[in-house]
């Protein structure tokens, strides 16, 4: 059995949550480059997640606010995966990943820390992205700041989702 550790996670974890959604909150500021939001399109946005585990962490989000995939229209669900095709193609050109975790947790029993609000996780992986630090220390290192990989994949994303038009 694997284990995924991720210690860092714990200030999400303990802090007081909003009685609004985080998600629909990012989703209707206006100020993208301080929510983190990429991009915006009809259906959907993309905002780097800011509890990562790892650098370039994205989550595709619905503008509706759903809590299962089922309740999406089929315009939906079907942007929801052109953006994620795009954020992966970014990813891979401007973070250089070499393989993607794709994931989406569907209720509280299903792992969801936002269960009320659907949204579908891209996590970049690269060979030997745990290393000592995690194994020894329990501690994870994130290379990239999030303004950094917001100002390296904004424009990426946006360009695959032009190029899909």
């Amino acid at each position: 059995m694997d284990h995924i550790w991720a210690p860092w996670r714990i200030g999400y974890v303990v802090s007081e949550k909003a009685e609004s959604c985080i998600l629909c909150d990012k989703r209707d500021a206006a100020d993208d480059e301080a929510s983190y939001v990429l991009y915006r399109g009809r259906q959907s946005c993309v905002l780097l997640n800011t509890f990562p585990y790892n650098s370039g962490h994205l989550m595709v989000v619905p503008h509706r606010h759903v809590s299962n995939l089922t309740d999406l229209s089929t315009e939906e669900a079907c942007e929801l995966m052109q953006v994620a095709q795009a954020c992966i193609a970014a990813l891979e050109q401007g973070l250089h990943a070499q393989g993607i975790n794709l994931g989406m947790n569907i209720g509280q029993s299903g792992g969801a820390g936002i269960d009320d609000h659907i949204h579908l996780h891209i996590v970049p992986r690269w060979s030997g992205d745990t290393n000592y630090m995690t194994v020894v220390a329990n501690t994870r290192v994130v290379p990239q700041s999030l303004a950094e990989s917001a100002e390296q994949l904004r424009p990426l994303i946006q360009q695959a989702m032009a190029a899909g038009d």
